[in-house]
């Protein structure tokens, strides 16, 4: 959608249950950033409204009188109270901020939203499934009607112990653990007087969190850091020279409770945060991420390789079976991604959807899937970034990669958008990416921030193609207007595609690589999707990920895995083999044998990085230059 952000003052707010007792020495003592340096932020994302509502709790509140608190705009000239020390004590203030980029249903939607019980929601998110959502509907407002139907019940044992039980009243948890999509949340339950949040099980929307402190006692969260604040303490720990504290963190992927009180003994609010287990039995497996098929016997293996061996599929092998499986489930994910109906039709661009796109493997398969699903009068938007103009990597296999769309999409416009870009001449972008990626801190993440970031402005040049056969085609500047982003994270993790599985299947075969894979997948929302989401957001554009759809995952699961990846073979072949199997059947035959190439690296961002900030390549990778935490003065100097 766009963007959300909550700022919590005059409670005193316990977080036993999380066991972060660390965090009070690792966080900034007092934080830099006001209410309005929240809405700045996620004002500059370029949203199609941006609300904000304050909400005040008397300390004298009665929990069964919900007319014992006031609800004020701040189009009002109501005053915010930034710092801690202005706020009364008999009073508990909650602002609200929502930021919307207008994707679905047929009439605008502003946040936050109230219903007429008091309920407060500020979401960002799609519901892709789980909760109906009507052709005409907007994703907010559904999900605003099914948690007003909530009960009240505070409890975890909700269905044990809720007075509700047996009237179809379901729990917050059990609303949010259905959900299919990516999604974070803030939301005021005015019965119970308890604030939940949470992010979906994935992290595939960010949501960062700033936990109060004996220093700053303010409970703080927001889809993207202040620029203000994460320029001046940097956001980066003080080591090896960098300067500053962190001030936030990625909230661990989960839904979370506050429940409000008062306390006899000292008269003040009261709250403890805790963290709840879903209740989706089948969401459950997903995190935990265990699959049955993990070693294969020998009779097996040597059937799979004979099968693999051939130039030639073979449709009636079990291997075509289950890639045909998986085409067929991609192909649904990617519908449900781009359906028109799922689009807000007041946009009327040419080009809705575009790709993040370097030729390679994983972005072909999402183009080509893309143009079965959408509308052939539609152009699709092909977003390729260098840094080496036309000799980058990306940059190559991105106009050989066209060329095959074109071939097996004849009747499709395809736009390849060639964005280019020098990293000595980028001075502001990279102080706004280095506010984006904050709590991330590495070189790594900066390139790869930077990289995402120029994609989704969309802003490059194009071949204008001419009616006439002999004249040759115009080169013209072009931004692309598409608001979502399609982006193939999540293929390399489920397929077993970056050379450290390789790596850790040589040396401890099939079931260290599961054992890495499940690694990778449980922490991909704090190492990629929270700051790649951050990145692609800026520009008032969405990121959605075909590849961590949740059926996607369950199919992939249920697949032995000497299916998804056969690493004895070389790189282009047996990594992410069942992916190769369906760039085959979509008549991607060239992009089935390309090797895997990160962005930083296929754009040639991280060798211009590397050379600026370590004198050569080779000093960086002496340095594991990936993994060093950055030096901000030195890298603006």
């Amino acid at each position: 959608m766009c963007g959300i952000a909550l700022l919590v003052s005059g409670i005193r707010i316990g977080l036993s249950s999380l066991n972060l007792d660390s965090i009070s020495s690792s966080y900034k003592s007092h934080l830099v950033f006001s209410v309005d340096d929240l809405k700045a932020a996620l004002q500059r994302r370029g949203p199609d409204s941006l609300g904000t509502m304050k909400l005040l709790l008397p300390l004298h509140f009665n929990s069964s009188n919900s007319t014992n608190h006031r609800v004020s705009s701040f189009n009002e000239e109501s005053h915010v109270l930034d710092n801690v020390s202005d706020m009364p004590e008999s009073f508990a203030e909650f602002v609200f901020l929502g930021a919307t980029l207008q994707l679905r249903g047929v009439s605008p939607v502003c946040q936050p939203l109230m219903d007429s019980s008091g309920n407060v929601l500020v979401y960002n998110g799609e519901i892709f499934g789980g909760i109906e959502v009507g052709i005409d509907k907007n994703d907010t407002e559904s999900l605003m009607q099914s948690l007003g139907n909530c009960c009240s019940c505070r409890s975890q044992e909700h269905r044990t112990t809720c007075d509700f039980n047996g009237q179809a009243k379901g729990s917050i948890v059990d609303v949010l653990s259905v959900i299919k999509g990516p999604w974070a949340i803030i939301y005021w339950q005015e019965s119970s007087k308890t604030l939940w949040f949470g992010r979906d099980a994935f992290g595939r929307r960010s949501l960062l969190v700033h936990w109060p402190t004996t220093e700053d006692p303010r409970f703080l969260l927001s889809s993207v850091s202040p620029t203000s604040s994460s320029l001046q303490d940097s956001g980066f720990e003080v080591e090896n020279g960098t300067s500053g504290i962190k001030s936030w963190e990625e909230l661990s992927c989960g839904i979370y409770s506050m429940s409000v009180d008062v306390k006899k003994s000292d008269g003040r609010f009261h709250s403890e945060i805790k963290k709840h287990e879903w209740t989706n039995a089948m969401l459950k497996e997903l995190i935990e991420w265990e699959r049955d098929s993990i070693e294969p016997k020998p009779a097996e293996l040597n059937f799979s390789h004979s099968r693999t061996s051939s130039a030639e599929l073979d449709i009636n092998s079990y291997s075509s079976v289950l890639a045909q499986n998986v085409l067929t489930a991609l192909r649904e994910s990617m519908l449900r991604r781009i359906s028109l109906y799922n689009i807000y039709q007041a946009q009327k661009e040419t080009v809705p959807v575009a790709v993040l796109f370097s030729g390679g493997l994983d972005s072909m398969i999402i183009a080509a899937l893309l143009d079965q699903c959408l509308d052939p009068n539609y152009e699709i938007d092909l977003l390729n970034v260098s840094f080496d103009g036309e000799s980058a990597p990306d940059r190559i296999s991105a106009k050989t990669g066209v060329k095959e769309l074109r071939r097996v999409a004849p009747l499709r416009r395809w736009r390849l958008v060639h964005i280019d870009a020098d990293l000595s001449k980028l001075t502001w972008e990279k102080k706004r990416v280095l506010s984006l990626i904050n709590p991330a801190n590495t070189y790594m993440d900066l390139n790869i921030g930077i990289a995402l970031w120029l994609a989704a402005r969309g802003e490059g040049w194009m071949y204008e193609e001419s009616n006439n056969e002999t004249d040759e085609d115009k080169r013209v500047n072009y931004t692309s207007r598409a608001r979502i982003l399609l982006v193939g994270s999540g293929a390399d993790e489920q397929c077993a595609g970056y050379g450290r599985h390789k790596t850790k299947y040589m040396h401890d075969s099939w079931l260290g690589l599961h054992k890495e894979m499940k690694l990778d997948m449980q922490r991909i929302w704090k190492r990629n999707l929270g700051r790649d989401d951050r990145c692609v957001a800026d520009s008032g554009k969405e990121a959605r990920f075909p590849f961590l759809d949740e059926d996607i995952i369950r199919m992939l699961l249920d697949i032995p895995l000497w299916e998804i990846a056969d690493l004895d073979q070389p790189s282009g072949k047996g990594d992410k083999k069942i992916l190769r199997e369906v760039a085959h059947m979509l008549g991607l035959h060239n992009a089935a044998i390309l090797p895997k190439r990160a962005i930083q690296f296929g754009s040639r961002i991280a060798r211009e990085s590397n050379r600026k900030n370590f004198g050569s390549n080779r000093a960086a990778n002496q340095a594991s230059a990936g993994s060093v935490v950055i030096n901000v003065q030195s890298y603006f100097s």
